[in-house]
């Protein structure tokens, strides 16, 4: 994984004592409110319903043990004991003191962390696949274009005033596990006829107010060309998007009110002038980065382990995690581990300042130093002996993390909601809890199946549900809380936009709607191999609506 250079910690010090000086003036009084509002924005400083919220950028989801005990000891000592991982591979922390946030960020700063460009109208942290660098269907680790793309970005000055902010996911796998088609840019790697790597390239795809799935642009975009493509996409928005309407802002809108052929026609003249410029990637560089991220050396081993076959056969809560929660890795004897933070009845995507340092001595002990955030709101071990899985299965146990429910019903992604958020116009993790504790049961989420359930708590989506198979919106109604429904999502590379299907549930009835459409999704499969969102799309809405809402 990537270690600072010179010039990294020096840029993150800088910015860190900056900050600093910004919060003594606002804190003396003399900054404003209003004055002070951008300066901490471009720190990852939000003022929330009840207090600050700090979000620390995690890039492309890739962390070690120090890094992880950090977080641990700034949720200890500065937080309330917990820290929320996000759907943009970044955790945030909710109750920070604004007096504490400099020592914070100095204290980050030790060990290679940083909270810039993790909000404001700028380019985002860059996301990846959460098993990049490990995944058997790979065809190279996106990170390391992650981190050019990083590079690139940081305080980059023609973009960091931008219409509004603008997120990039890259997936090297064609399966695609970072959502990239909902994304201002998303990249898939992928290989030409002469094997030589490249990116297909997708623009305007994003959710919130007008959710949309990014339009291909490229089919095969050359590596050195990475950044200069970047570049003119980015100059275009920045030209053309709209600056007037904040509602209309993102690029998806300049790509639906322009056409995707004229907005192409200026992408590309934008990069034929600046292709062979400064920004063309030399072969020697990319390769350089590249060691940054080269794998741990795996001595491939037997591709089971009678370790994990003995204990699967008398340990049915294994055998579950077993099923569920390993990823195949390239290397046979090896396997990538999810650890839940969906505890049945727990809050999406928490983790306590005990669990962070868990996960810090487990990725110390057996999985190489590595630990990675997924935009689902777990946690990956992504080089893991399968020999090790029955010992860290029980140190799991003990810790509360050992749910084998990955991409199960109750593997539910949720934003923070009203709890916290000041946009926010219901809550979400309530919802999710009363939907995790009914659908707990480990025999019944098992028959269910896979069945992603995504929860927002505003039309601002940060809890993803338009791509949810079931996506849960909470809006305000007369002084009341209700829900949305919308069926058929998807934000793999068969990317789709779910649809509403009918009025909005009562906060009591909604989990009983939830039930409902699983019962009849159950009774519609052909086999148990057919997934809610294969019923789906092969019967349309109709069966589900009947079941809903009978006779309306």
């Amino acid at each position: 994984m990537y270690r600072y250079d010179e010039f990294d910690q020096a840029f993150v010090q800088e910015r860190t004592a900056q900050f600093a000086d910004q919060v003594r003036r606002r804190l003396s009084g003399e900054l404003s409110e209003d004055e002070f509002k951008p300066l901490r924005l471009m720190n990852g400083l939000y003022l929330q319903l009840h207090a600050y919220m700090l979000r620390v950028a995690i890039p492309y989801g890739t962390l070690n043990s120090r890094q992880m005990r950090k977080l641990a000891h700034i949720a200890r000592t500065y937080d309330k004991g917990y820290g929320h991982f996000t759907t943009r591979q970044n955790i945030q922390f909710n109750w920070p003191s604004l007096k504490d946030t400099p020592r914070i960020l100095e204290e980050l700063a030790e060990v290679e962390m940083h909270a810039i460009q993790t909000s404001g109208n700028c380019i985002r942290n860059v996301t990846a696949d959460h098993f990049a660098g490990a995944a058997a269907d790979e065809i190279a680790d996106p990170r390391p274009y992650a981190e050019i793309l990083r590079q690139w970005s940081s305080l980059h000055p023609e973009f960091s005033f931008l219409p509004r902010k603008f997120k990039v996911a890259i997936t090297g796998a064609p399966h695609d596990r970072a959502a990239v088609q909902v994304h201002d840019i998303g990249l898939q790697l992928a290989r030409n006829e002469a094997g030589e790597i490249g990116f297909v390239v997708f623009v305007g795809g994003g959710l919130g107010r007008t959710p949309m799935i990014g339009r291909k642009v490229r089919d095969f975009l050359p590596e050195e060309d990475l950044l200069a493509y970047s570049e003119a996409i980015l100059r275009v928005y920045n030209r053309y998007g709209r600056r007037d309407n904040k509602y209309k802002a993102r690029i998806k809108i300049l790509v639906h009110e322009t056409g995707l052929e004229d907005l192409k026609a200026d992408i590309e003249a934008e990069f034929e002038k600046i292709r062979f410029g400064i920004l063309r990637l030399p072969d020697a560089e990319v390769r350089r980065i590249e060691t940054y991220f080269a794998p741990p050396q795996l001595d491939p081993r037997a591709e089971t382990s009678a370790k994990v076959e003995t204990r699967k056969a008398t340990d049915p809560a294994f055998a579950r995690f077993v099923a569920h929660n390993l990823n195949p890795h390239r290397v046979p004897g090896y396997t990538s581990v999810t650890l839940s933070m969906k505890p049945i009845g727990g809050i999406p995507g928490d983790a306590t300042d005990a669990q962070m340092d868990v996960i810090a001595n487990l990725a110390e002990g057996y999985a190489f130093d590595e630990i990675r955030i997924s935009h689902e709101q777990n946690v990956i071990l992504p080089h893991v002996a399968l020999d090790d899985l029955p010992e860290i299965f029980d140190v799991l146990v003990k810790n509360g993390m050992a749910e084998g429910n990955a991409g199960l019903i109750t593997d539910i992604i949720a934003c923070p909601g009203m709890d916290y958020c000041a946009l926010a116009t219901a809550r979400s993790i309530p919802v999710a809890q009363r939907i995790s504790e009914r659908f707990g049961a480990p025999e019944r989420q098992s028959d269910i199946g896979e069945l992603k359930i995504k929860i927002s708590g505003c039309i601002n989506a940060c809890g993803h549900h338009h791509v949810g198979h079931i996506g849960i919106l909470g809006l305000e109604k007369k002084g009341e809380e209700f829900y949305q429904i919308t069926l058929g999502g998807s934000a793999d590379e068969q990317s789709s936009i779910g649809e509403i299907i009918g009025r909005g549930f009562s906060s009591d009835e909604v989990v009983d709607a939830i039930e409902t459409l699983v019962d009849t999704y159950l009774k519609l499969r052909s086999s148990k191999d057919e997934t809610f969102l294969d019923v789906y799309r092969r019967v349309g809405e109709d069966p589900f609506k009947e079941a809903l809402y009978g006779a309306e």
